[in-house]
């Protein structure tokens, strides 16, 4: 598994301190507690390579995991937390914003959506920020293990339809990192955005 090998480089608060690499990077993003460190580790197959926490807005900087071969997963702040203060969460937007538009060793953004509540308008405003780049989206509906399987189907299907009238490349899968379905399918595009593989 690709990420198997990821081990923690740095951490950034400041858009001028991005490691100089030239490599390639994926970066994940999401709501707070929509699941995006789990579903980080569930992708390593660790329990703590990204901090899980009961208090969502915890990762409030961008952490920098190297996979080897100058390839590497970017851990960005989890977006949408109300109790965060208003000067905190202005830093976040901005460093967000800025990641996105202008990171030219980025190669796609996976987007961490709960399956139950996907799309919401800070969702919309992630994509709205990252598709102009012209760079690949892939979407996980995580937690997908809560809904029925018709719910799950007809959930993806809705999300499927709404991004496909967006502008650029947009994709989206089930997932659930608590029973571990949809993982060979999310390792197939990390593995071809990272250029492992072939995309699929």
């Amino acid at each position: 598994m690709l990420l198997n090998q990821a081990t923690f480089l740095t951490t950034v608060n400041d858009i001028g301190a991005l490691p100089r690499h030239g490599g390639r990077e994926v970066a994940f993003a999401g709501r707070s507690n929509a699941g995006k460190s789990s579903a980080i580790n569930a992708l390593a197959n660790r329990t703590r390579l990204a901090f899980v926490s009961k208090t969502p807005g915890r990762t409030q900087h961008i952490n920098y995991f190297a996979l080897g071969e100058n390839r590497y997963l970017v851990d960005l702040p989890g977006y949408g937390y109300a109790q965060v203060p208003e000067a905190i969460k202005r830093h976040w937007e901005k460093l967000l914003e800025t990641y996105l538009a202008t990171r030219a060793e980025l190669a796609g953004l996976i987007l961490i959506m709960d399956a139950r509540r996907p799309l919401t308008t800070l969702d919309r405003r992630m994509l709205e920020w990252f598709l102009p780049t012209g760079k690949p989206v892939h979407c996980l509906l995580t937690k997908s293990d809560k809904l029925t399987r018709q719910q799950a189907q007809a959930t993806l299907r809705r999300v499927r339809e709404e991004l496909a009238r967006l502008p650029g490349a947009c994709t989206a899968q089930l997932f659930s990192s608590a029973k571990r379905h949809g993982m060979e399918e999310a390792e197939a595009v990390l593995a071809a955005w990272l250029g492992v593989a072939e995309a699929p």
